[in-house]
């Protein structure tokens, strides 16, 4: 029997990069999948490739800062699929800047999308998890959480919140039967990393003990182990797939 059969999982920006590497691999292990993303049509195509796996699969549109948007988007999985077994917060956004000329709208956007977001999604999953008891939360972090980047304090920020917040849920909820973990990836080559400007990322990969970017399907297995049953025993944990960026 596969890892997830019976389980139903959601992915936030599942439409592409590591959201999309994660829908497939978790939708291989059998778990029903809502692929939840701003990019509609972009979240059906990986839905239809779920689909393809065996599994019960649906798209939906959702901007995860937006309180009301969450509560719509989960209540469509809910309805379509089930509730919700494990969740993948994965949506994020990526911008450069250096503080002295970043605007405040920029930081509020950081926070929104990248912080805020988990918050509600989580949320919105909790109830059921805890009546229930059981229940998978991953949430994506960043190796810079740790390491920091010039022109990127904004980003650092929202992804250290990001451990503080996932280490905090998981006290709350452990001994209701779910685990609440993050992972750390660096940089991944996704459409995120590529709108990056080349002089960062140039920049980056010299960094880099691997030299060379990672690409989404080598963090997707991380997010099936957390999923799983063979993941129970980790609990408010950060894992670091990142290329000897940052060695923790």
């Amino acid at each position: 029997m596969s890892k997830l059969s019976g389980k139903v999982a959601v992915v936030t920006g599942g439409a592409g990069g590591i959201g999309r590497a994660s829908v497939l691999a978790l939708a291989a292990e059998g778990a029903a999948i809502g692929v939840v993303d701003r990019n509609l049509p972009g979240a059906e195509v990986v839905a239809a490739a779920a689909a393809k796996l065996g599994v019960k699969s649906l798209a939906v549109a959702c901007d995860v800062g937006d309180e009301a948007g969450v509560a719509e988007a989960f209540g469509k999985v809910v309805a379509g699929l089930g509730e919700i077994d494990i969740l993948f917060n994965n949506a994020g956004i990526d911008t450069i800047s250096a503080v002295a000329d970043m605007k405040a709208a920029m930081w509020d956007e950081m926070m929104r999308v990248n912080l805020r977001s988990i918050f509600l999604c989580t949320r919105e999953v909790l109830p059921a998890m805890q009546r229930r008891k059981w229940g998978r939360i991953i949430n994506t972090a960043s190796q810079l959480a740790h390491k920091g980047a010039p022109r990127m304090a904004h980003y650092a920020a929202a992804k250290a919140g990001v451990i503080g917040f996932t280490r905090s849920l998981a006290y709350e909820v452990a001994r209701d039967g779910i685990t609440v973990n993050a992972i750390c990836p660096g940089p991944i080559n996704t459409p995120l990393l590529k709108d990056i400007p080349q002089d960062w990322r140039d920049q980056k990969l010299t960094e880099l003990p691997i030299g060379r970017f990672g690409e989404p399907e080598e963090v997707a297995p991380t997010v099936v182990l957390l999923a799983s049953d063979a993941g129970s025993y980790y609990i408010g944990a950060t894992l670091n797939m990142n290329g000897g960026d940052y060695m923790i």
